[in-house]
């Protein structure tokens, strides 16, 4: 299983040509394995919308039902394991509690984290992905 970054899972599930080539490659050769997107990255995604920072040709709840519809997609829910985890990251993390508790859910779940942000891909103590 895997973990995808929100702004991952958006670009790979709209298929945007942002998404670098080997990032799509992983993302497919994963997905028989799992492909896990935590709860926050719902939320996340409905606060884009609602800031005008990203758009849809449908409604923001049909486009996270149809998402989450993907083959090996899986949400993740916001456990109290993850949610402690968030708050005990080792070494220096930002303050950004979104990608905390991304992060957190890479790391409980013991599986890599996919992502583009330079900032967590600099943090040492979660397992990239590719």
């Amino acid at each position: 299983m895997i973990v995808l970054d929100t702004h991952i899972w958006v670009m790979s599930v709209d298929g945007s040509p942002q998404l670098p080539a080997r990032y799509a490659l992983y993302i497919d050769e994963q997905r028989a394995g799992g492909l896990a997107v935590s709860c926050v990255s719902c939320w996340e995604v409905a606060k884009l919308v609602e800031l005008g920072r990203l758009a849809f040709t449908v409604e923001v709840l049909g486009w996270l039902e149809q998402a989450l519809g993907y083959p090996g997609m899986q949400l993740v829910d916001l456990t109290p394991q993850i949610a402690v985890e968030s708050t005990r990251l080792p070494g220096t993390f930002h303050r950004d509690p979104s990608d905390q508790i991304i992060v957190a859910t890479a790391r409980v779940l013991g599986c890599p984290l996919v992502t583009l942000d330079h900032q967590i891909r600099q943090y040492a103590h979660v397992q990239l992905g590719p």
